[in-house]
């Protein structure tokens, strides 16, 4: 059985049947993912999470920006979990930050713009918390960096991994929440460009909306 939710190519929802900020309405072309289904699949995610790594404390890693909604939502499902189960589990947050799109494409490039000090990680489980796992070459930069401090164990958890030619066939995180169709995806804190984190769902951009929102 799947460990992840399958997204078909094509499978969308009509926007008309979402709340969509009317600043971004004629730039989005359908929703892929309800808010709802993100937040049910988070919560699995966490149960799962919490039973495997149980053992230790575990320091949650965010990969900003695009991660910032997913992992507050897994992380307050973790606490709560901790909190209702009788477990003591002990939990601690960190930040990264990398960069490798420019406007909708990925890059060879890899940016690393944040982790100067990432100690706190040494002879500890690391949770590291993905938006999106594309070609998976940034999360093999990010493997190579949080290897140099020494952590007990590392598991990788993402909300999105996508169907691409591109991808490394030999990387799959040790968590997903669903496999999505190669296309360009906004909301719930992914971006194009800067814009659109403030959708609440996953959705679709359209070809206005990257030729409205493109670096110049």
């Amino acid at each position: 059985m799947a460990n992840f939710i399958k997204i078909e190519d094509g499978q969308t929802f009509a926007k008309e049947m979402f709340c969509i900020p009317q600043h971004y309405e004629e730039y989005v072309e359908s929703v892929m993912i309800p808010k709802g289904l993100i937040l049910n699949r988070t919560e699995r995610l966490a149960r799962d999470i919490c039973r495997d790594l149980s053992h230790g404390p575990l320091v949650a890693l965010c990969c900003l920006k695009g991660g910032y909604q997913f992992f507050s939502h897994l992380s307050e499902f973790i606490i709560n979990h901790n909190a209702t189960s009788g477990q003591s589990l002990p939990f601690s947050i960190d930040f990264i930050r990398l960069k490798s799109y420019e406007n909708d494409v990925s890059t060879s490039d890899v940016k690393v713009i944040g982790g100067d000090d990432l100690s706190s990680v040494t002879g500890k489980n690391v949770l590291i918390v993905e938006d999106i796992i594309d070609t998976g070459k940034t999360m093999q930069k990010m493997l190579n960096i949080i290897a140099e401090y020494k952590p007990a164990q590392v598991k990788v958890v993402s909300l999105l991994v996508k169907r691409t030619p591109l991808k490394i066939d030999s990387y799959r995180p040790d968590y997903i929440g669903f496999e999505v169709p190669n296309n360009f995806l906004v909301g719930y804190a992914l971006d194009y460009n800067e814009y659109f984190r403030d959708l609440s769902h996953i959705c679709v951009i359209n070809k206005k909306g990257k030729e409205k929102y493109a670096t110049k």
